[in-house]
């Protein structure tokens, strides 16, 4: 994703980590409903993402920054060169926290950015549109995703000479759109969708409210485009699609009410939690998802999805992995909520897009917020 002193140089360069307290697990545990071992995870991370947040307010923009990256037990914050003196003050409060390790990059993300443009012209020249373009968020070079059996490539030396950063080439299976029963108004996220005019079936992602007090049910674009009517699964009308960013894989359904609140459970539950305001997301970070086909499969929400790279050019996704090897979303889960637990409930990250095996790739709360002006009501 998307400073220091003269004399605080060497300490810039170096391991800033404060003690962080062990959180009791009986202590952060969301109301009676026992959260399972990937939802758990999540909680856990809590302080990091915190840290997280604090130098993401700060350091994105300025010159040499590279990234921030999340191990088990540290934030990464990457840079090209000496941080400037801008960033001493979030790196005070940041290991208030969690450990904090400053990490030289070997480029900067503004550097990446164009290396990205740069490589996104000759791959469509090559007629090579759909290839993936991935940061891994640590300023090493960018990730290059195409079918097996692509022939494009005669190597990887070929592609980091067009974009003048090292590229490492992948061939895998790529990601394809994945498109609970009958929720009413208020509207929650996590709930079965039915794109009348389509015929597709999807999931709410979050119930959303922009600047102006409407409201409206944030899903997947592809889910039901502009004027697309959309019911709940037993045909209830939730509303017609009034926005949508097609490269973004977002869009909002207007509704006369929604939740602050998401569906967690099995097929049929009516188990929800409190959505506690929205987060970013860091490689490294492991969220949940709550798509309607996998709660039918699995009873509960996918989990242990770990955040491995960034997209780089227009749809602007984030890629997960789930870590057992298990179906990261199913047919159905697109539009979905995908969160990460906090004290009291959980946090919004984002909404289902794509899938392949155990990767899947979801649109970040943050650009919808930045796209629709939107917030958790």
């Amino acid at each position: 994703m998307h400073r220091t002193t003269p004399h605080n140089r060497i300490l810039a360069l170096t391991t800033i980590a404060f003690a962080v307290l062990a959180v009791s697990p009986a202590a952060q545990a969301t109301g009676a409903r026992e959260l399972s071992s990937g939802e758990q995870r999540t909680l856990t991370q809590r302080p990091l993402i915190e840290a997280a947040e604090v130098l993401y307010a700060t350091t994105p923009g300025l010159s040499g920054y590279a990234g921030i990256t999340l191990t088990d037990t540290a934030v990464n914050l990457w840079w090209k060169g000496i941080p400037p003196a801008a960033t001493t003050a979030a790196l005070q409060r940041a290991v208030r926290h969690a450990p904090v390790h400053i990490r030289p990059a070997a480029h900067s993300e503004a550097e990446l950015d164009h290396a990205t443009t740069r490589l996104r012209s000759w791959l469509d020249q090559q007629g090579e549109s759909t290839a993936a373009i991935k940061t891994p968020g640590d300023g090493s070079g960018l990730v290059v995703s195409d079918e097996p059996g692509a022939t494009t490539f005669r190597s990887s030396a070929e592609v980091t000479g067009v974009a003048g950063v090292p590229v490492r080439v992948l061939y895998e299976e790529q990601l394809k759109p994945v498109s609970r029963q009958d929720d009413s108004p208020p509207w929650s996220g996590g709930a079965r969708t039915w794109n009348q005019t389509a015929s597709t079936i999807c999931t709410s992602g979050f119930g959303v409210r922009n600047g102006a007090g409407r409201q409206f049910v944030l899903t997947a674009e592809h889910c039901g485009q502009v004027g697309h009517r959309i019911a709940d699964g037993r045909g209830e009308l939730i509303g017609n699609t009034s926005h949508g960013h097609d490269d973004h894989d977002i869009g909002l359904v207007p509704a006369s009410q929604v939740s602050d609140r998401m569906y967690v459970g099995g097929r049929d539950s009516n188990t929800t939690e409190h959505v506690v305001g929205w987060g970013h997301v860091f490689v490294g970070q492991y969220l949940c998802q709550s798509g309607v086909t996998s709660a039918e499969q699995i009873g509960g929400p996918v989990c242990d999805l770990k955040v491995l790279f960034f997209w780089q050019d227009r749809e602007d996704l984030v890629e997960v992995e789930q870590q057992q090897g298990q179906p990261g979303a199913r047919g159905g889960d697109s539009g979905g909520s995908v969160y990460s637990h906090v004290s009291g409930g959980v946090r919004a990250n984002g909404t289902v897009t794509r899938a392949a095996g155990p990767r899947m790739a979801f649109q970040d709360f943050a650009t919808a917020a930045c796209d629709f002006g939107v917030d958790i009501p």
